[in-house]
């Protein structure tokens, strides 16, 4: 809220707490993304008129459910004897009513609502950045203006691929009814690799970008699907390794904005009460004793968090964890970061060796070429560091990327200059 009403700010923390529940029951209501949001949105218009008048219903969620079924439904005019709106000064009588009869409306358990809600904006049929860009409108409740700016497009273009989505949704025919058991465990699976994804997009944007916002947006709907799945693992893991990354942040650029490696980090700037929520879920998830990959994520993150000083870090515990990840999760990128734990174990020429053979499928990579460039400086082999960093710059997605691999060519420069 604007400044002049701070005591109304509690209003726009209801909205934004009920929004996934009740957008999802609307959608359920509609069949339809636009509709749904419609009805919310004059929900959220009459709340804004009437709850700091007559203060917050007892339920905000239900409270916006039944007000904006009311409103799309009248809008839509589909059913005749259905009656308009009453006016606002009417809506406070719905305080002692608005429960039960959201319960009537609602049979299906809300979990399932918002894990539907949630899996529909990750359908499989959407490119990622369209996942991403209608979970964070849709779910999240954020502008159009400041998801286009985390994306660097415009708004007419943010605008078109969220259409694009809401269309390929509308013809993929998606059902609206609560998921099966099987159906759940698959669809959540979906819904924490997006939730990752939106983490992802702003953990790799530079700081003071609009991105970086991404990340708390992200914990937040990692939040959720913990309040939903509260004994799932894999959710308690996905979450503490957002939490463990996170608390980094505030040391991960220097004030000129150019990249901190982790070992040059200043670990005091790091978030302590953030990376003991994220070490006490990740401990938690590890008691059950059904490890997946968030959790082995986690805890690598978890090794770096809890080692006060560069040397102290685990580096044999953290090798042995990507291992495990390797068989989890086959992948390049995993095998390449594994190579930094070999490189620190087992020598530069060992992780070196490592990465060589990682060619064929990074060489894309700005990672594999700056990691590569590294180790072949720790080698003494300059000419080949400064061939692979320079290739690193030419791939690098950010300028923060580009300036951390320079440092290291000015510096390839000066022992160059001054070799003694």
């Amino acid at each position: 809220m604007s400044e002049a009403n701070p005591d109304t700010a509690w209003i726009a923390a209801a909205l934004g707490a009920a929004r996934p529940q009740a957008i999802a029951a609307l959608l359920r209501s509609f069949r339809d993304l636009d509709v749904a949001e419609e009805a919310f949105q004059e929900a959220t218009l009459r709340a804004l008129r009437t709850w700091p008048r007559n203060g917050p219903p007892r339920d905000p969620a239900a409270w916006l459910i039944l007000v904006g079924r009311n409103a799309g439904l009248d809008g839509k005019r589909r059913e005749a004897r259905h009656a308009p709106l009453p006016d606002d000064a009417a809506l406070s009588d719905l305080d002692d009513t608005e429960g039960p009869l959201a319960e009537q409306l609602d049979a299906v358990p809300y979990r399932d609502d918002i894990l539907r809600l949630l899996f529909i904006c990750c359908h499989p049929d959407l490119p990622a950045t369209q996942q991403i860009a209608l979970a964070l409108r849709i779910v999240s409740g954020i502008s159009l203006a400041r998801i286009a700016r985390a994306f660097l497009v415009s708004e007419a273009a943010m605008e078109q691929r969220i259409t694009r989505a809401k269309a390929r949704i509308a013809r993929s025919g998606v059902p609206y009814g609560p998921p099966g058991a099987a159906e759940r465990a698959e669809r959540l699976s979906a819904v924490a690799a997006m939730v990752y994804l939106v983490f992802n997009a702003g953990y790799s944007a530079g700081t003071g970008s609009e991105r970086g916002a991404l990340c708390d947006e992200a914990i937040r709907l990692g939040r959720v699907l913990l309040r939903l799945f509260g004994t799932d693992p894999e959710v308690m893991g996905l979450l503490g390794l957002m939490l463990l990354q996170h608390a980094r942040s505030p040391a991960r650029f220097d004030p000129q904005g150019e990249i901190v490696l982790l070992d040059d980090q200043n670990r005091a700037l790091w978030s302590r009460p953030m990376i003991a929520e994220g070490l006490a879920l990740v401990d938690k998830a590890m008691r059950h004793r059904a490890p997946g990959p968030y959790q082995v994520q986690a805890a690598i993150a978890a090794l770096h968090a809890r080692a006060r000083r560069p040397q102290d870090t685990d580096w044999a515990e953290i090798d042995a964890l990507y291992a495990v990840l390797e068989r989890m999760q086959p992948s390049p990128v995993v095998s390449l970061n594994r190579a930094v734990a070999v490189g620190k174990t087992r020598g530069p020429a060992a992780g070196l060796a490592l990465t060589d053979a990682l060619a064929a499928a990074l060489d894309g990579y700005f990672y594999f070429h700056g990691l590569r460039g590294a180790f072949l400086m720790q080698l003494g082999r300059a000419a080949e560091a400064r061939e692979a960093m320079t290739r690193a710059i030419a791939l690098a997605g950010t300028a923060a990327e580009a300036a951390q691999i320079r440092q290291q060519l000015d510096r390839l420069s000066r022992e160059a200059a001054h070799p003694d």
